[in-house]
């Protein structure tokens, strides 16, 4: 009991959640119209939890028989997931109510799945890693079909649902492999397994685990679920999905990758590398071709999912160090454009086209220069957020000798400059004479400022974050 106690206050931020989602339950259970009690309660409990994630960040250890990583990284990438957590609830309390969605239930179903996020985040064995994944998942293929009435809404969800069975299938599959090569799923054991690594059984079950993360980022050639469950969700909810559960899957590669393997053997990077270039190709290329801004960020995710697998690749401490910012500046980014998208959408029933953003200049001049921002960042300019994250792991791939991979990179941002800059031209130089002022209210205009706040600063003090990093064992 007492080492219950002492692993339960070492993963602090992990237990504030699972209180805290157990709390909204009871709390929406017996008052079924308390969707603003849910939400205060919900966002209150992200608050505890991102306190003692910053409190923890010294306390570098593990937990629950090492079965849990705390203080260090996983403070870190908790703090991550709890801004995403938190920018999408902060959309959803001002969206949700236009659309006739506001739920009690869309708040339990984001708090669990944020206890999962962050259990595979901090997972330092295959099978919490699991556990966590499913946990997530399963809430995300509900919140997927949140707008019930609608027929996108349920394709989305079932879709969702069936793809993720099948990924998470090769997932399983790949942990007994792995476990059968190793005789273990800690990340200690097969790390310290050295003989197991070159081994067919323990590669067949690299590339299954390979698999069933892929999916989860959406990387080529495990993409093909993003644009349709993206564009058929409720976009509170893509937002919530493009940043928290990416943040998380790609938390979990770093975790695994990084831990396991010896960076002299450069078979599972380069592998890696080829699945970064396929993104970031077919990701801005099918990009170019969308008249909906939501399917066109959607498809732009799978390019960004590419971008960051390129720092994954290198399995270098630089690499691992560019990915945690581009997901802290991601977050921000996608956070904002999308909770834009969702306003522009709930003011001209649910058509996200980019003819709806047309004279955005004039009528909305704020949010119009809001989005601006993010989509600048999204392409990389400087000084932004996104300009760092991008260059952070081309300097990884660069400094590993993976030239062409940093050139590959380059020319597809460059191909990512037609369909952002269109958006903003359209905004600026196209006129509707039916365009109104999209209406927004406090707690939106507060989480798209806090958005563009984070962009902003991580852009011109991006050693903020970095120096941070910087303190971590190994670094």
């Amino acid at each position: 009991m007492q080492q219950l106690l002492t692993d339960t206050l070492a993963a602090a931020p992990l237990s504030a959640l699972i209180v805290s989602s157990l709390l909204v339950i009871l709390l929406h259970t017996f008052r079924k119209d308390a969707e603003h009690g849910v939400f205060l309660l919900s966002l209150a409990g992200i608050a505890a939890a991102l306190v003692y994630a910053v409190l923890m960040f010294p306390e570098r250890g593990i937990a629950f028989s090492g079965m849990i990583v705390t203080g260090g990284y996983a403070s870190i990438i908790t703090v991550i997931l709890l801004l995403a957590a938190a920018l999408a609830l902060l959309h959803a309390r001002e969206v949700l109510p236009k659309i006739g969605a506001h739920y009690g239930e869309f708040y339990i179903l984001v708090m669990l799945s944020l206890t999962g996020m962050v259990t595979l985040a901090t997972a330092y064995d295959l099978v919490a890693a699991f556990i966590g994944l499913e946990i997530m998942s399963v809430s995300l293929y509900v919140l997927a079909g949140l707008l019930r009435a609608q027929r996108r809404a349920n394709e989305a969800a079932l879709k969702y649902f069936l793809l993720g069975a099948f990924s998470t299938g090769f997932m399983l599959y790949g942990i007994a492999l792995i476990y059968g090569a190793t005789g273990g799923t800690g990340y200690e054991i097969i790390m310290r397994s050295t003989a197991s690594h070159g081994t067919p059984v323990f590669l067949a079950g690299l590339g299954l685990l390979l698999v069933g993360f892929a999916f989860k980022i959406g990387a080529v050639p495990f993409h093909m679920w993003v644009p349709d469950v993206y564009d058929g969700s409720s976009t509170l909810v893509t937002a919530f999905m493009a940043t928290a559960a990416k943040a998380s899957a790609f938390s979990a590669i770093i975790v695994f990758f990084s831990m396991t393997f010896d960076t002299g053997d450069n078979r599972i990077g380069i592998t890696i590398a080829v699945l970064a270039t396929a993104s970031m190709l077919v990701g801005n290329v099918a990009a170019l071709a969308q008249d909906s801004v939501k399917r066109m960020l959607a498809y732009s995710s799978i390019a960004h999912a590419g971008y960051m697998l390129v720092g994954i690749s290198s399995l270098s401490l630089d690499g691992m160090t560019g990915v945690l910012f581009y997901l802290l500046s991601y977050v921000f980014t996608t956070a904002g454009s999308f909770g834009l998208v969702a306003l522009v959408e709930s003011a001209n029933d649910g058509d996200a086209s980019v003819k709806r953003f047309a004279g955005l200049g004039r009528t909305s001049p704020l949010l119009a220069a809001l989005m601006t921002l993010f989509l600048l960042s999204l392409i990389g300019l400087p000084p932004l957020s996104g300009f760092f994250g991008k260059y952070y792991v081309f300097f990884a791939a660069v400094k590993d000798g993976a030239i062409w991979l940093a050139i590959a990179g380059v020319v597809t941002s460059m191909i990512s400059l037609y369909y952002y800059l269109r958006v903003i031209v359209v905004m600026y130089f196209t006129t509707d004479e039916d365009s109104a002022a999209v209406p927004v209210g406090g707690l939106g205009l507060a989480s798209l400022l806090l958005s563009a706040a984070g962009v902003l600063l991580f852009g011109l003090f991006p050693r903020l974050f970095i120096d941070v990093v910087k303190q971590l064992p190994g670094s």
